[in-house]
C-alpha cells in the first residue's frame, strides 16, 4: 500500500490519464526532486541559524575554542545532518513502487550519515588540536600523533560499518572476525602501532618535543623539530631543507638533542690548539723578565719564580742544566696565560666548567684543549665568540715560544734559493 502523499500524488497522476509506469516514474522523479530541493533549504536554514548561534557564542565565550570549531567548519557540516534525516523520511514516500531502489537509495542514506559523523569528528579533533596548541602545556606535545590515532579508530569502525551496511551483516560478526585477521591487520597497521608506541614514548620520556633542536646524523637531520605525527617526525634544517624521520627512530636510534643546552648557562667550547712538541722548551731568566710584560700573568711569574728559586735554594739544586730542579716552561705558562685570559671574558660563563687542560701528545704535537662555556647560546654569536677567542691565542702563540704544528706545504720543503718565477707551489 502506498504512503499517504504519494498515494494521493500517484492517484492524481492516474486520473489526469497517464498509465501506471509513467505515474510510477512520475512519482518519483516530484518527491525525490522535491525532497532535494526541500532538504537543500533546510540545510541552508539550519546553517545560517547555527552560524548565528555560533557568532553569538564566541563572541560571549572566554575561551577561544569556538572559533577553532567554527574555522574548521564544524557547524557547517552539523547543519548537514538534518536535511539528511528529511531525505531519510521521505525515502518511503518516492520509492514506493521501487522497493530494491529503495533499499539502495536507503544504504546511499546511511552510508552518507556515516561518512558525515567521521568527518564531524575528524574536524571536533582538529579544532581540539589546534585550541590545545595555543596552551603552552601541550604547545610542544606530539598530539598529531594521538590525533591520529583517534582517527585511524574512527576511520577503521566507520569503514566496518559501512562494509555491513553495503552487505546487510550486523556489524559485531565483523569483530568476531577480526581475531583470525589479528595477523594480517597488525602487518598492515605495523608502521602505525610502532609510531603510536614511539609517541607515547617519547611524550612520556620528554625525550622530543615541537621547537627542538636535535642531531640526527643516520638520517643527516640538524635543525628544528617542526611537527611530530604518528608516523614521521619533520626537522626544518638549517639550511632550509626538512629532513623526515620514521617516528620509531627516536626510540631505536641515536640522536642527540640540543634542548638542554639551550636551557642551561652556557653552551661549550671545546677546542684545542696542537702545539709542535719541538717549540716547547724551559724559561730562562731572560725569558721570564719578558713573559713579565704580559699584564695578565705579570703577578703570577712574581709570584711563581720566587717559590720555584727558593725551593731550588733550599734544596741545593744545581741550576747548572735547567733539567734540574723546578723549572718553569713556556707551554705550562701558556696555559695559565690562557686560563686567565678566558676568566677575563664576559662572554664566558664563570658558573660552569672552565679549564685549559693537556691532552695525550700525537704524531702531530701536544693538543692545549680550552674548555668552556660561552653565555651567550645563538649560534652566530656562540661562533664569533669562539672564533675571537682562537684568533687570540693563535697569535699570542709566538710571545711565548711556541708554534701551531701545520703539515709540511711545498714551501717549506723548497730551499728559498730554488724558488723562482717558474718553480710550482
Amino acid at each position: 500500500m502506498k504512503p499517504g502523499l504519494s498515494r494521493l500524488l500517484y492517484k492524481y497522476l492516474l486520473e489526469i490519464g497517464l498509465s501506471e509506469d509513467v505515474a510510477a516514474y512520475l512519482n518519483l522523479a516530484i518527491v525525490l526532486i522535491g525532497g532535494l530541493i526541500l532538504a537543500w533549504f533546510l540545510d541552508i536554514l539550519v546553517w545560517k541559524v547555527l552560524r548565528s548561534i555560533s557568532v553569538r557564542l564566541a563572541r560571549k565565550s572566554k575561551t577561544n575554542y569556538d572559533n577553532f570549531l567554527v574555522a574548521n567548519k564544524v557547524p557547517r557540516y552539523v547543519a548537514h545532518i538534518l536535511p539528511l534525516g528529511l531525505l531519510y523520511e521521505l525515502l518511503p514516500f518516492a520509492f514506493v513502487d521501487f522497493e530494491y531502489a529503495g533499499n539502495i537509495a536507503f544504504k546511499i542514506l546511511r552510508i552518507s550519515f556515516v561518512i558525515l559523523t567521521l568527518i564531524v569528528v575528524k574536524s571536533v579533533f582538529r579544532s581540539t588540536n589546534d585550541y590545545l596548541k595555543t596552551k603552552p602545556r601541550f604547545r610542544d606535545k606530539p598530539m598529531d600523533s594521538y590525533i591520529q590515532v583517534f582517527m585511524i579508530f574512527a576511520w577503521f569502525i566507520g569503514s566496518l560499518t559501512i562494509v555491513a551496511i553495503i552487505t546487510d551483516v550486523q556489524i559485531w560478526k565483523f569483530f568476531t572476525a577480526l581475531g583470525a585477521g589479528s595477523a594480517i591487520i597488525l602487518l598492515i597497521f605495523k608502521d602505525s602501532i610502532l609510531g603510536l608506541v614511539a609517541s607515547i614514548q617519547v611524550s612520556i620520556n620528554d625525550m622530543v618535543r615541537i621547537g627542538d633542536w636535535i642531531t640526527f646524523e643516520k638520517y643527516g637531520a640538524d635543525g628544528d623539530v617542526i611537527e611530530i605525527t604518528l608516523a614521521t617526525v619533520k626537522v626544518r634544517n638549517f639550511d632550509m631543507t626538512v629532513t623526515t624521520i620514521p617516528t620509531y627512530s627516536l626510540i631505536s636510534d641515536s640522536f642527540k638533542n640540543w634542548r638542554n643546552m639551550q636551557e642551561s648557562g652556557g653552551r661549550r667550547i671545546k677546542r684545542a690548539l696542537v702545539i709542535s712538541q719541538k717549540s716547547v722548551r724551559f724559561l730562562s731568566d731572560d725569558d721570564v723578565e719578558n713573559l713579565k710584560k704580559v699584564q695578565l700573568i705579570e703577578q703570577y711569574l712574581v709570584t711563581r719564580t720566587d717559590q720555584i728559586r727558593s725551593y731550588n735554594t733550599s734544596n741545593g739544586i744545581d741550576k747548572a742544566l735547567p733539567v734540574n730542579g723546578r723549572n718553569l716552561t713556556n707551554i705550562g705558562i701558556f696555559r695559565k696565560y690562557v686560563n686567565d685570559y678566558l676568566q677575563n671574558l664576559s662572554v664566558i660563563n664563570k658558573g660552569m666548567t672552565l679549564m685549559v687542560r693537556q691532552l695525550a701528545p700525537t704524531s702531530q704535537g701536544i693538543p692545549l684543549e680550552v674548555y668552556a662555556f660561552s653565555s651567550d647560546k645563538r649560534w652566530e654569536n656562540y661562533e664569533y665568540i669562539m672564533a675571537d677567542i682562537f684568533d687570540h691565542l693563535l697569535a699570542a702563540l709566538p710571545y711565548f715560544g711556541l708554534e701551531v704544528f701545520e703539515l709540511p706545504s711545498s714551501l717549506s720543503v723548497t730551499p728559498k734559493s730554488k724558488i723562482g718565477p717558474g718553480t710550482a707551489i
